[in-house]
């Protein structure tokens, strides 16, 4: 997946959870002098399975994130979906007794591209949680620390075995969502240990499952359509401590599903410039995986896109170069640009797009996610 996700600002929080939703804190200084740790370089580690697709309660931030296309009516790509949940340490909390204490926040976001109709649906939501495992009668949301289950109120990101399920109720749109395994666990970077920046210490655990074979059911809108055999998605879980380089006023990621089963990572953060301060990724091709050495790709721009909402302008086609080839990446739909102000507190762009290969086949399908457009990312 994409490095770091946009995160909370101390305003968002605040307006979220208020006074009585952060068990007591009052004012912006508590809230900030909790948010920021002292940072080391993380280890490379032997990850565990299934106890590291759960929550890392000791880290800073963490999200789980599935995003694939979907069949219905025959139509391969009809709709994009993507269904993420975020988690975010509050270290200022960790140490009070009540069960009312918001030691995590998690949010979730779910956004479903209509291809056909031409538009971007999305939901948000969000909710504090104590850090109990399993939640206790106060949390309207909570995590496991031993597998992946991830709930907050009716939304839901579970797995079991080789089989993930993903649910999401809101009044424009409901999905109900099976994701089976095809191939193994992908372990991003360094056994899982990614590079996201020039410091040491701006690293990420990162594991990816790509390939995934979508069943079950999306609504829009009251009219429910059957997920087709042709559906596909990727599932990224990432965990870290570190923040944005000072430099990185945001980030370009794609996350590929390619026709021949391999799968392709791709990210860079940028200056204010729009200069690449970092790249990496990542490409498996059967039992090969590549990682990529930093400079070993290029996002180049090709057509810009600017938002009616919010004037920024983006690059909705971008030439990528990579060690296995030239792709020009394509958005399927120009306008699928995210309000999250309402949870995380930024403004991004996510969404399915296509990939075409130097000969201008069409090769494979994936998400595009784009940061830090409309401001720098402030976190």
């Amino acid at each position: 997946m994409n490095p770091i996700k946009p995160l909370w600002n101390r305003r968002n929080l605040l307006g979220q959870f208020g006074v009585s939703g952060l068990s007591g804190l009052s004012g912006l200084s508590a809230l900030g002098g909790g948010l920021a740790l002292p940072v080391a370089a993380a280890p490379v580690t032997t990850l565990r399975f299934p106890r590291d697709h759960g929550a890392h309660l000791d880290f800073t931030t963490e999200w789980w994130y599935a995003t694939g296309y979907a069949e219905v009516d025959g139509v391969e790509a009809a709709f994009g979906f993507q269904v993420t949940f975020f988690r975010r340490r509050i270290a200022s909390t960790q140490a009070m007794a009540s069960n009312l204490a918001a030691r995590h926040l998690l949010v979730a976001h779910a956004a479903l591209t209509d291809v056909r109709g031409g538009k971007l649906w999305h939901a948000q939501r969000s909710a504090r949680w104590s850090g109990t495992p399993g939640g206790n009668a106060t949390d309207l949301a909570w995590a496991s620390t031993s597998d992946l289950q991830v709930h907050l109120q009716d939304w839901s990101l579970q797995q079991s075995g080789e089989v993930l399920t993903a649910q999401v109720r809101s009044p424009a749109l409901t999905l109900a969502l099976t994701l089976h395994a095809t191939q193994g666990l992908l372990l991003q970077g360094d056994q899982g240990l990614s590079r996201k920046g020039p410091d040491a210490t701006q690293t990420s655990y990162y594991t990816t499952l790509p390939q995934l074979q979508v069943r079950g059911t999306l609504t829009l809108q009251g009219r429910q359509h059957t997920v087709g055999e042709r559906s596909r998605a990727w599932l990224d879980h990432e965990w870290s401590q570190a923040l944005l380089h000072p430099l990185a006023v945001g980030w370009d990621w794609v996350g590929i599903n390619l026709f021949d089963g391999s799968a392709l990572t791709a990210f860079q953060l940028r200056t204010a410039s729009g200069a690449a301060l970092w790249d990496g990724g990542s490409v498996r091709t059967g039992a090969s995986l590549v990682s990529f050495a930093k400079g070993a790709i290029t996002f180049a721009p090709q057509r810009l896109w600017q938002s009616p909402q919010t004037r920024a302008t983006y690059p909705v086609q971008w030439l990528l170069r990579t060690p296995i080839g030239v792709f020009t990446i394509t958005s399927v739909l120009d306008n699928q640009e995210l309000d999250s102000r309402a949870s995380t507190g930024a403004i991004y762009w996510e969404g399915l797009c296509e990939v075409h290969n130097a000969e201008r086949q069409l090769v494979g399908r994936g998400y595009l996610e784009m940061t830090g457009y409309v401001a720098p990312l402030q976190l």
